[in-house]
């Protein structure tokens, strides 16, 4: 498969750009565990074209990391075409325009999702961002606005016809935000219409390396994208991919093992942020690692877990947390 001129090896496996998760030392480790190209938080294009320095500080990127995007968002053509200029200058291999965000400080002010609503604007947006950057351009969207819009098998060929060079689906409409399940159906259906030619690239409920199988065989795409199943767990790319290329699972890490990646993600979270807000930005991790699932009588370990204040502190919790 191949966006552009990057070129990707069978079953590629991307991680997806998720606010306040795939920041610099977690897209590190889910690419050391395999993922095939990372992406960046969301980014707004009002705040960066303002040099806002929380968001000027998304547009770092490492080499070790590539390939990797710059996802940004917008309601406007002409704020979005200056940000992805600027997003361009930090030298990522990809602009993602964010069409998917369902969130309502996003879409409830026509950002994100809430374009779902305005085609023609999405469309001119996309046409904008295109026309601005010499990097390859991509688009991150969902099936609809809601079930009785779901447009996505029309809106792939537009959205192709402004020049975009892959396009990723969430299998929900934006009224569904992350509740139920993730159909499929259409994403098959647009990968599977003749008239698109650009890569596409399937997300949604991804929690297995059987699954992820399933998704390739079944629908066809040429990517898919792991999000949610990947906080607090980025060793699924390692087991997702060995599964994709063997058909075999792949040997089980120890639960050592997975504790020493979890402080390894804390230290670098500290050393990105600082200690106190390396520690604030790690908890959502921490409480949803399916590291310590199934561990009896869990709950208070896990208060203490995530209101621990310092590394030391936190660390003596995590050592002391004993798999059964």
């Amino acid at each position: 498969m191949q966006i552009a001129n990057i070129e990707f090896s069978k079953y590629p496996v991307f991680l997806a750009p998720m606010e306040d998760v795939t920041n610099p030392d977690f897209r590190m480790l889910c690419k050391r565990f395999g993922a095939d190209m990372v992406y960046t938080e969301f980014i707004s294009c009002d705040a960066l074209i303002r040099d806002i320095p929380r968001t000027l500080q998304k547009l770092t990127i490492n080499d070790a990391e590539r390939p990797v995007a710059i996802q940004i968002y917008g309601r406007e053509p002409g704020p979005m075409a200056d940000a992805a200029r600027m997003a361009e200058s930090a030298n990522p291999d990809i602009i993602d325009i964010n069409f998917g965000c369902p969130v309502k400080k996003v879409a409830g002010k026509g950002a994100g999702a809430g374009l779902l609503r305005d085609i023609p604007k999405m469309l001119e947006i996309t046409k904008a961002v295109v026309n601005a950057v010499k990097k390859p351009v991509t688009v991150k969207t969902r099936l609809g606005w809601d079930d009785d819009h779901k447009i996505i098998v029309d809106l792939a060929e537009q959205l192709q016809d402004c020049g975009i060079q892959a396009l990723a689906i969430h299998g929900r409409t934006r009224a569904q935000m992350y509740r139920g399940d993730a159909d499929w159906t259409l994403i098959g259906e647009v990968k599977n219409n003749q008239r698109m030619k650009i890569p596409i690239i399937g997300n949604g409920d991804i929690t297995t390396p059987e699954r992820a199988k399933e998704c390739f065989d079944r629908y066809g795409v040429d990517a898919i994208m792991v999000g949610r199943a990947s906080i607090g767990c980025p060793w699924i790319f390692r087991d997702i991919k060995h599964y994709l290329l063997t058909g075999e699972k792949s040997e089980p890490l120890t639960f050592n093992q997975k504790t020493e990646i979890i402080k390894e993600q804390i230290e670098s979270s500290i050393n990105w942020l600082d200690e106190r807000r390396g520690i604030l930005h790690v908890r959502r991790h921490l409480a949803a690692t399916p590291l310590y699932k199934g561990i009896p009588n869990f709950k208070e370990t896990r208060i203490a877990m995530l209101r621990a204040e310092t590394k030391d502190e936190l660390f003596s919790i995590i050592d002391s947390i004993k798999c059964l």
